[in-house]
């Protein structure tokens, strides 16, 4: 499995919820059905307020985003337990969210459906990244590494989960592990 992620990062505050993940409207999208799967991708972080995110994450008309990598503050995918969330990013093409904390369930989301790595950071990366900038997130070593200045951070080792998130959700590694047929 991958292990090292590289490239522009997407940065937001404190307290992203799952309904500006992905906005209420879009969660009768099936995400097991592809043309669907892409829809939702397509309106991943498109509740965030244009005020203060002028940028999108997802540029209009596309339906992915060229930010694989998401830096958020505190309390990142609170609110409702919607799996869309972490799946909506995913199918945009976010690989690892990189926070200084999660909401339990949204992380629990990340695992279960094998989306995204969520990475708790010790520093605030929110504070020190801007959008646009590149970083490389090695999960073996759990660093990143700023490209443009070459200062590197930490964030807490996925343990157990990351297994979980390689295997592309809890249903396929229990069948690769054999827990379930």
């Amino acid at each position: 499995m991958q292990s090292v992620f590289t490239g522009p990062v997407y940065v937001v505050r404190d307290n992203i919820d799952t309904d500006q993940i992905i906005s209420a409207q879009y969660l009768n999208l099936v995400p097991t059905i592809p043309d669907e799967y892409v829809k939702l991708g397509s309106h991943a972080l498109a509740g965030l307020p244009d005020s203060l995110y002028p940028t999108r994450y997802v540029e209009s008309g596309q339906m992915e985003s060229k930010y694989p990598i998401v830096v958020g503050g505190k309390n990142f995918g609170c609110g409702s337990s919607r799996e869309h969330a972490p799946i909506a990013m995913g199918a945009a093409g976010c690989q690892v969210v990189l926070a200084e904390s999660f909401a339990r369930i949204f992380f629990r989301n990340c695992v279960s459906t094998g989306e995204l790595y969520p990475c708790e950071c010790a520093d605030r990366l929110c504070d020190i990244l801007k959008t646009g900038d590149v970083v490389t997130v090695d999960l073996d070593k759990n660093t990143i590494k700023v490209e443009g200045t070459g200062k590197t951070y930490s964030f807490k080792p996925l343990g157990d989960v990351r297994e979980v998130v390689d295997a592309g959700g809890l249903f396929d590694f229990a069948r690769k592990s054999g827990m379930m047929k």
